[in-house]
């Protein structure tokens, strides 16, 4: 099929499995990491204390769930730092999805949090109501201290450990999602096997940290072509003796995209705009990376959710990812598999406004080595699973030909 063709159709709006990333703490944080994007958006509701109260909570618990039509719904739980919100907010938070969900409708949760803030109590909280925790972390030590300091600069990885002990005492499922940026990002064989082997986790998804600053980026930010350094150096180890056993979400969505599956991530979706964030009052904003007055949606309190994610500024949002895709994408072999990445990293390179105003993203070059160097494996894998095969058996065809790669078939 024609790739410009098949990207001229849009689907129904608002999309049948929108989800949303809840802030009931707003962008309130006990750490202050020097990348965090999200620690400014304070400056929007100044001189208010950011908690979401239950006249809030209530009402989106009640309009997510009477919106979804899957047979599951999930509630994210994101920050700034959602604990900080206590243990007295999440059970009130579970009683109103026990209140509202339909019959045959199961109601799960995930959390995004730092970690540093988990007792025993959280601990058992997490466990008993089946809670998939994501605790942000950078790599061993040295790595994670660089940049995930608290607001007196002082390091976190030992309380970000201590976390993570609480959870595997109460055997919290848990899954990693690491910052890739300058202090990391040579290092990909040492951060991966610090997860796998360290701290024995079995799902992680690799973040590029991109801060625009001035006409560029920030001297923190991952360099595009460290990104698909970074990426092939964790996917040689990963091919080799992990795949089925740990899952990478970079990984995992890239075979989606060689199987011609739907994206597996909204950064790589050929639109966007499914995800919208919940600031801690009620308001709705196009992106937890756009939390801006020129992206506010609507409030629960008054538009509603669905009036919010199903406005006609929010869905022109979402097309616009694919309509002012520069020219050099649209020409690229892996427009499949990228769709441009997200557009907060489309950044004008040294002031170069780019083709017609539309910008290349700053992971070009490094999405386009790593979709190269795995190309020939995910065609391999993408075969295995279309003849009902396990992808594992790609470790088996690597040990025999090593070292030649995979054949393209």
């Amino acid at each position: 099929m024609d790739q410009r063709a098949s990207r001229s159709r849009a689907g129904p709006w608002p999309p049948p499995g929108f989800h949303v990333m809840v802030k009931p703490a707003g962008a309130s944080c006990n750490l202050a990491c020097r990348y965090c994007f999200y620690l400014p958006k304070k400056a929007l509701y100044p001189g208010k204390q950011t908690r979401m109260d239950d006249a809030v909570l209530e009402a989106f618990t009640r309009q997510y769930i009477e919106a979804q039509r899957a047979p599951e719904v999930t509630f994210g739980w994101q920050g700034g730092e959602p604990t900080l919100m206590g243990l007295d907010f999440f059970k009130k938070a579970v009683s109103f999805q026990e209140k509202y969900k339909k019959p045959g409708v199961k109601v799960s949760n995930t959390m995004q949090t730092n970690g540093t803030l988990l007792d025993d109590a959280w601990g058992k909280f997490l466990h008993d109501n089946g809670f998939l925790v994501g605790i942000s972390m950078d790599g061993p030590p040295a790595m994670h201290d660089a940049y995930r300091v608290d607001g007196a600069g002082n390091p976190s990885f030992k309380r970000v450990r201590r976390g993570v002990n609480v959870l595997k005492r109460h055997h919290v499922d848990f899954n990693v999602l690491c910052c890739v940026h300058a202090a990391n990002e040579q290092h990909p064989v040492e951060v991966y096997t610090y997860f796998r082997d360290v701290v024995k986790v079995d799902f992680v998804q690799f973040i590029p940290i991109v801060e625009r600053e001035g006409v560029g980026v920030s001297a923190r930010s991952v360099s595009g072509a460290g990104w698909g350094t970074f990426l092939i150096g964790v996917f040689d180890e990963w091919i080799r003796r992990d795949v089925g056993l740990v899952f990478v979400q970079t990984f995992d969505a890239a075979l989606a995209s060689w199987m011609r599956m739907p994206a597996a991530v909204c950064v790589h979706a050929p639109t966007c705009g499914a995800a919208v964030a919940l600031e801690h009052n009620g308001d709705v904003y196009a992106c937890d990376h756009y939390v801006d007055p020129a992206h506010l949606r609507g409030n629960v309190m008054s538009t509603g959710i669905m009036g919010s994610v199903g406005s006609p500024a929010q869905r022109q949002f979402g097309l616009d990812k694919r309509d002012k895709l520069p020219r050099q994408c649209l020409e690229c072999e892996f427009l499949f598999a990228c769709n441009g990445e997200c557009p907060r990293n489309r950044i004008p390179a040294d002031g170069d406004a780019g083709d017609a105003g539309r910008p290349l993203n700053h992971l070009c070059e490094g999405y386009k080595a790593f979709f190269a160097h795995v190309d020939p494996y995910m065609r391999f894998m993408a075969k295995e699973l279309a003849n009902r095969r396990p992808a594992a058996n790609v470790m088996e065809h690597i040990a025999r030909r090593e070292p030649t790669t995979p054949e393209k078939s």
